[in-house]
């Protein structure tokens, strides 16, 4: 009888964290077979997140924000790694696991697919939580913004009233996510694995700092890069306990631009992607951007988001640290 009660105690506690876990929408523009986003969902899943992965099916990076919303059959080509024939319909998942989507477009309509058809069909009337375009391979720093697919699809998951934050990785690899298991050694497996789980640590920050207020501000994004990484001996940037956030802006500031007070500033941010190219550290940028033109977001934005964010556990940044 105490067994028993335990067993249905335990089963409710399950129905329950699986009720309340939150939703997320987990996107890329490099394609929905590399190792970066495959260990991403893993990562996420493991944290209890529900997690719907809707990404191209092939690598579309550089393609902006642009958008074709037919998901064209695979009529010329295979899904990259050959994870789907040649011949297969525009739309489709994994045999094993149906969380895991393509969409035969850019990677806005891949965001788009995945919060409009996919989030209903599984989630029913629960709209996503936060959509999470990354980690990219490589980064997505300065002009680079404008040309990122992985921004691009944060911003149309903003443009759904969906918060959404982007992520790019300055080392990881577009190869195929059987590389983890295959070889589970390489840097490019290790890459993922130190990116994937900052990510998820920022997301889980995110959640738990920002209450009861909006994930993100409406009418912006987050735009976060992490760093290269080495894995050689001795190395000092090679696990995510090595790595240190920086609140940052997308270019140095000028005369007239004003962002948030914070480390005695004067109101003026570190380049993002000065901060991440230093050699002489480890450290990952953190930018709040309009949603709309990709351009550095106000004061109030960034106060919001550097509030949400701060049990990341924020360093003044004085050019190396």
């Amino acid at each position: 009888m105490h067994i028993n009660s335990f067993l249905v105690v335990v089963w409710f506690s399950a129905l329950v964290t699986v009720a309340h876990a939150q939703k997320l929408i987990l996107t890329n523009d490099d394609g929905w077979a590399t190792a970066q986003i495959r260990d991403q969902y893993a990562s996420l899943q493991a944290a209890k997140y529900d997690v719907i992965l809707s990404a191209p099916a092939n690598d579309r990076s550089g393609t902006g924000s642009l958008t074709v919303p037919l998901a064209v059959p695979l009529l010329l080509a295979s899904c990259e790694f050959n994870s789907c024939p040649l011949g297969s319909p525009g739309t489709g998942n994994n045999a094993s696991d149906t969380r895991l989507n393509y969409f035969n477009s850019f990677p806005v309509d891949a965001a788009r697919y995945g919060i409009q058809t996919l989030a209903p069909k599984i989630w029913g009337k629960t709209h996503p939580n936060l959509l999470v375009s990354g980690p990219n391979v490589g980064d997505n720093a300065g002009l680079d913004v404008l040309v990122s697919g992985t921004v691009g699809a944060a911003c149309e998951g903003e443009n759904e009233d969906i918060p959404s934050v982007a992520f790019s990785g300055a080392t990881n690899a577009k190869v195929s996510y059987t590389a983890l298991e295959s070889d589970p050694d390489s840097a490019a497996t290790l890459s993922s694995h130190v990116y994937s789980s900052l990510t998820t640590k920022f997301v889980q920050t995110l959640f738990s700092g920002a209450g009861s207020a909006r994930l993100v501000p409406k009418g912006t994004i987050v735009n976060v890069n992490y760093p290269a990484l080495n894995f050689t001996t001795n190395s000092t940037c090679s696990e995510p306990d090595d790595v240190k956030w920086v609140f940052s802006r997308l270019f140095d500031a000028g005369i007239l631009d004003h962002d948030i007070d914070i480390c005695g500033n004067g109101g003026k941010l570190p380049n993002g992607a000065t901060v991440v190219e230093t050699e002489d550290g480890c450290f990952a940028s953190v930018i709040v951007l309009n949603s709309l033109t990709k351009t550095q977001a106000g004061t109030d934005a960034q106060t919001a988001v550097y509030n949400n964010l701060k049990g990341l556990g924020w360093i003044c940044w004085t050019g190396s640290n």
